[in-house]
């Protein structure tokens, strides 16, 4: 059986994929580093 290439709508899929999982990513390092400022701002 032949290999169908994807479609636009699928290919876009797996980038927006790709995208929401970077978002994810860079968001939970920058609250990470909020909690940590926070909590050495008030430990100080």
């Amino acid at each position: 059986m032949a290999k169908r290439k994807p479609t636009y709508f699928e290919r876009r899929q797996q980038q927006e994929q790709v995208h929401t999982r970077a978002i994810v990513w860079i968001a939970s390092i920058f609250a990470v580093v909020v909690i940590a400022l926070s909590v050495l701002l008030i430990l100080d």
